[in-house]
């Protein structure tokens, strides 16, 4: 009665959702660990934000590499800012995704060491190969509070660190190139300005990061282990009907070999 699932056709359609059946689990799974890594890392920052500023000499030194555990952690910096030596970093977008600046200015502390201060984005001007108009850093000793952010690098960002740039402009925010161009030790990673705020909103302060979103991935994971459910019904269904036409087929041929009643004689 089900002999013909054992034909070519049959066995190939078998094959294949076998196949398919724990590749879409194990899709379901790897969109699920997606999801909690999210929902963990939304939870770190959260916990980062939320935590009483530290000195960001304690958590970090020339060359050193911020772990992950630090990303966002609320630090604080008491220094000088070295305005000849700021730089700019290009094609960074403000929060209404206009494309120009971001301002990195050198605090540099009591001893002698360098933290680089993101102190938010600026606009373009008409030229994007020069110097875009950066309001000045306060003057004299300042104790900024910010996020400490990690290095930038090529691999990080997506964005390569390009040779034969316009004086002053760079494409990463990297204490270790910054080193070579400051001449003084500079502290792993960077600070992201949250406070003092400039009194006329310029440079335009970097928002928090978006730690509420968990994004579609366990929708997705749920959609994976569904069509891996769906699988075996539709097999199923598929073999009924097969079986169904076949049978209604066979009944027509048998009607059809069937001789027609002689008539009846007077």
């Amino acid at each position: 009665m089900y002999r013909f699932v054992l034909t070519r056709q049959w066995v190939c359609l078998t094959l294949i959702a076998l196949v398919l059946i724990p590749v879409m689990i194990k899709l379901g799974f790897w969109q699920f660990h997606r999801h909690e890594h999210r929902v963990a890392q939304n939870q770190l920052i959260d916990a980062n934000l939320r935590a009483k500023p530290v000195p960001m000499t304690g958590i970090t030194s020339p060359g050193h590499t911020v772990p992950r555990a630090d990303y966002w952690r609320a630090v604080t910096a008491t220094g000088t800012y070295d305005t000849a030596h700021e730089v700019v970093v290009r094609m960074r977008t403000s929060a209404d995704d206009k494309v120009g600046f971001h301002v990195v200015t050198p605090l540099v502390l009591g001893d002698g060491r360098v933290v680089l201060v993101n102190r938010g984005w600026v606009p373009g001007g008409d030229d994007p190969r020069a110097y875009p108009p950066v309001p000045a850093a306060p003057a004299g000793e300042v104790t900024v509070t910010g996020r400490l952010k990690a290095d930038e690098t090529s691999g990080g960002s997506g964005i390569k660190d390009r040779k034969g740039l316009p004086d002053r402009q760079v494409m990463l925010i990297n204490s270790a190139q910054q080193a070579e161009y400051l001449g003084r030790p500079v502290l792993g990673g960077y600070l992201e300005l949250t406070a003092p705020t400039p009194a006329d909103g310029s440079p335009e302060p970097i928002g928090d990061p978006d730690h509420d979103s968990i994004g579609p991935h366990m929708a997705y994971a749920v959609q994976w282990w569904l069509f891996a459910a769906a699988v075996p019904v539709g097999w199923l269904i598929l073999v009924r009907r097969e079986k169904r036409d076949r049978a209604e087929a066979a009944a027509k041929a048998a009607s059809a070999d069937e001789p027609e009643p002689e008539p009846a004689t007077a």
